[in-house]
């Protein structure tokens, strides 16, 4: 079969722009997937690897560069989720009084990706935002809700069942609300869970928070 050159030349370049992601859609999702993969990154090494004075300041300053990109990437989900928790573990080294609004318009990020895609992250808008609501005071200081909390963690796991974060969030939340015994099961799922690629210090560390809850369980 002869094929003339201008067709070879388009097949050609049609394949070099595949390889490239160019024309197939994921030349749109690599930038944000850089975006928040940074944001991920920073959240990270100042989450596990910063010393305590100075985590307030650092993540003060990530949240306006996650701000920044939530506004870059307006209608997609994961940078809401990233800025969402970026804000909560702002609010989580602030403390006090001046914490109650960062954790609000952390919750309304959430809100807002669910409404976009709540499956995005595998599902981390629902768990984030369930661990909002048993971690703040409820009415009248806040919106905590202990009972919500477990509808929004439990539709997470729904969705990544095997995931250390709703695994390890959900024992949180048992043992919150006193239910110890049956929260070792799932701690230990989550001292089990896969390994996410990319996501080495924050295994690590989430592993170290869950083995240090089920000691203090087990120690009772």
């Amino acid at each position: 079969m002869h094929i003339d050159r201008h067709t070879f030349l388009r097949a050609t370049g049609a394949l070099l722009l595949a390889a490239a992601g160019i024309g197939t859609g994921a030349a749109h999702a690599a930038p944000v997937d850089d975006a928040v993969a940074d944001l991920q990154r920073d959240w990270e090494v100042i989450r596990y690897q910063t010393a305590a004075s100075e985590r307030e300041k650092r993540f003060e300053a990530l949240a306006a560069k996650a701000h920044k990109v939530s506004e870059s990437f307006s209608g997609r989900s994961e940078p809401l989720v990233w800025e969402g928790i970026i804000l909560s573990s702002y609010a989580g080294e602030k403390g006090g009084l001046g914490a109650l609004g960062l954790v609000k318009q952390a919750k309304a990020l959430y809100e807002s990706a669910i409404q976009i895609d709540g499956n995005a992250l595998e599902g981390s808008a629902y768990n984030s935002l369930g661990v909002l609501y048993y971690k703040v005071p409820g009415w009248p200081m806040a919106f905590g809700d202990k009972a919500k909390a477990g509808e929004l963690l439990q539709k997470a796991l729904s969705i990544n069942p095997r995931g250390i974060d709703p695994n390890f969030f959900y024992g949180e939340y048992l043992v919150e609300t006193k239910q110890p015994e049956k929260a070792v099961a799932y701690l230990e799922k989550a001292l089990q869970a896969p390994a996410r690629p990319g996501r080495q210090v924050a295994d690590t560390g989430r592993r170290e928070e869950a083995r240090q809850l089920l000691d203090k369980i087990r120690e009772k």
